[in-house]
This record gives C-alpha cells, sequence and structure tokens, in this order.
C-alpha cells in the first residue's frame, strides 16, 4: 500500500491502522512547513518512507513500484479565504492529485482510496415546512451582523431546519479547500473510466482527536476551546453556539479508510464518514470544559464569513456496505481530547 500524507493527522493513525492489520507500507509526505509543525518526522518501524511531493512524478514512480493500492490523504488543508490562496490549493490539491493518478496509471495500480471532504456539500441541505428539502444560499454578511444565522428558503425567506446530507447531496464547494476536493473526486473518476480502476471517496465530517493541529477545516474548533480552556480562559463560541456538525475520532476515520481500501473494488464510490450522531458546537466546548473543570463556554455572536451553518452526515451507506462501525463515544473523545 502507498498513503500519501503520511505524517499528518489523520495519515499517521491510518499508518498505524495499516500495520495493525498487516498490510506493507509505503508512506510519502511532504513535509510542508505551512501544514507540518515541525519536518523532523519519524515514520514507524518497517514503513518505507520518502519525503517527497506528490507533484513529484519521479518519486512516484519509485513508491508506486509494486504496489497493490493507493491511499491518497495528502492536500493543502484550511479554508482559504484570501482570493491569493487559489493556485496553492490548486496546484497542491488538485495538480497533485492529477500527477499521482497518472503515476499510478504507469505503474497499473487500479485501486484508489481518496480523502475528501464534508466541504464539499457547502451548506448541505435544509428543510423548509413549505418547500421541502433546499440547498441554502450563502448567509450575506448583514443577515450575520443582525444575528439571523440560520440560513433562509430563497423561496420564502423562512429559516431552514437542519437535514442531513447524503452521498447524492449536490455538491456546492464554497472556498478555496472545497473546490479543490471536488476537484480531487472528479480527477479520480476519470481516471477510474480511463483505467477500469476503482476510488473509494471517503467525505470526512469534523475529524478530532490525538495529533489534531490547531487550524484544520474539520475540528479546529476543537483544539481552540482546548487551549484557551487550558489557559483558564472560556471558550469563545461564534453565532450561537447552535452549529450542528457531526464530530468522528480519528480512530473511526482511519479504520473507515482503511476498510474502504480493503473491500472497495470495482467503479467509483463516495462515502460520507461521521458518527452519525449530529452535536452542536456549543455541546463540544461544554463538553471540553466539563473534562477540563474550565470555565463555561461564553457564546460571543460573532461568525466569520463563508463558515456554514449546518453540515451533517447521513453515513448509512458506510455501514451498510462495508460494515464499518464507529467506536469511539463523544463523551470518552472530548475526555480524551482535554488530555492531550
Amino acid at each position: 500500500m502507498l498513503l500519501t500524507g503520511g505524517a499528518g493527522f489523520i495519515g499517521q493513525h491510518v499508518l498505524r491502522e495499516l500495520a495493525a492489520r498487516g498490510h506493507e507500507v509505503r508512506a510519502v509526505d511532504s513535509l510542508r512547513t505551512d501544514v507540518h509543525a515541525s519536518s523532523a518526522w519519524t515514520p514507524p518501524a518497517g514503513v518505507t518512507f520518502e519525503r517527497a511531493d506528490v507533484r513529484d512524478g519521479t518519486a512516484l514512480d519509485r513508491m508506486l513500484a509494486g504496489a497493490e493500492a493507493v491511499l491518497h490523504l495528502a492536500a493543502k488543508v484550511g479554508l482559504g479565504v484570501d482570493v491569493q490562496d487559489l493556485p496553492d490549493y490548486a496546484s497542491s490539491n488538485d495538480g497533485g492529485t492529477a500527477v499521482l493518478l497518472a503515476a499510478m496509471a504507469r505503474a497499473g495500480v487500479r485501486r484508489l482510496t481518496l480523502a475528501s471532504s464534508m466541504v464539499v456539500y457547502g451548506e448541505g441541505l435544509g428543510h423548509c415546512a413549505e418547500h421541502g428539502a433546499i440547498t441554502p444560499a450563502p448567509r450575506t454578511q448583514a443577515a450575520l451582523s443582525a444575528g439571523r444565522f440560520e440560513p433562509p428558503c430563497p423561496h420564502c425567506g423562512e429559516p431552514l431546519a437542519p437535514a442531513l446530507v447524503s452521498e447524492d447531496t449536490p455538491l456546492d464547494p464554497r472556498n478555496a479547500y472545497a473546490s479543490s476536493k471536488v476537484a480531487q473526486e472528479f480527477y479520480a473518476a476519470n481516471w477510474a473510466r480511463l483505467t477500469g480502476g476503482a476510488v473509494a471517496a471517503l467525505r470526512y465530517h469534523n475529524v478530532y482527536g490525538p495529533g489534531m493541529p490547531r487550524d484544520t477545516p474539520y475540528a479546529g474548533v476543537a483544539a481552540i476551546f482546548t487551549s484557551a480552556l487550558k489557559r483558564g480562559e472560556a471558550p469563545q463560541v461564534f453565532e450561537d453556539g447552535r452549529q450542528r456538525r457531526d464530530f468522528v475520532h480519528v480512530r473511526d476515520v482511519a479504520a473507515a479508510t482503511v476498510t474502504a481500501c480493503e473491500q472497495h473494488g470495482d467503479g467509483v464510490r463516495a462515502y460520507n464518514v461521521g458518527s452519525g450522531t449530529p452535536r452542536t458546537v456549543g455541546d463540544m466546548a461544554r463538553a471540553l470544559a466539563r473534562a477540563l473543570n474550565g470555565r463555561e463556554p461564553v457564546v460571543t455572536g460573532g461568525y466569520r464569513l463563508g463558515d456554514v451553518r449546518h453540515i451533517t452526515a447521513d453515513s448509512s451507506r458506510l455501514r451498510a456496505e462495508l460494515d464499518w462501525r464507529p467506536q469511539v463515544e463523544f463523551a470518552d473523545g472530548m475526555a480524551e481530547l482535554a488530555r492531550m
């Protein structure tokens, strides 16, 4: 197996899961400084590692020789809030994936497990009492400034109730990172049609757990809340704290990723990877405060333009087709995170 992004937050857990299941693993990571706090990473014993960028086709040719499958986690993360961020996301994520797929074709490797993300859905789905399932429009700065946090129905203007998103929900990327994840999925599907390869695209929801960096598009708020509590400060919760997310532990995500690699062998299939139990951002802040005996969270009413209000997964496809189940309970995961 070749694992790209093996030194990353999720990548290191996937690496451990692969090793625990007896797979021979090769890992590639660029250790770029805007993603990794340190370039002094040592892989576990028995893992062949090369420090290389996935845009380096020559390095990939070496690492892919004789490989049976690829798990592609290497990516520039973060939301990308400035137009000047676009070229790096496109080059690192879109271009890097294209180079990898071309190298896989040269090596005759026909199985790909791709780390995608829930951000491909944008605001996901909402439910209007009158108009049914609705794709919410982006929230405006005027509405957020006035404390109107729920996205409105574009037809009648009434606030939408949150709804679970399935893998068939239309894609609606609303930032540079999300756009690059959609592009990765499309490139992978193109590769599969041309080569007869198989793609499992895992749309991770809000991943948290040991090794989590401060700023990620998954659960950066957890690290921010924990840091504040350990400084004796109250966590600062944006909006009204009722933003819904699906927080899923990184060990469960790693198990889902390796299971998909082992079991999915035909065609292109997307899988949501979530706990199946929506929680609010306020729930997370309160759980961490309890675990650390810290100050109660403060709901600030502040906001970040471009944040989605609700995005929660229907992960039943992954359960039904690959027999995966999350193992880490939310309270246990929060307590573990607090001890980090």
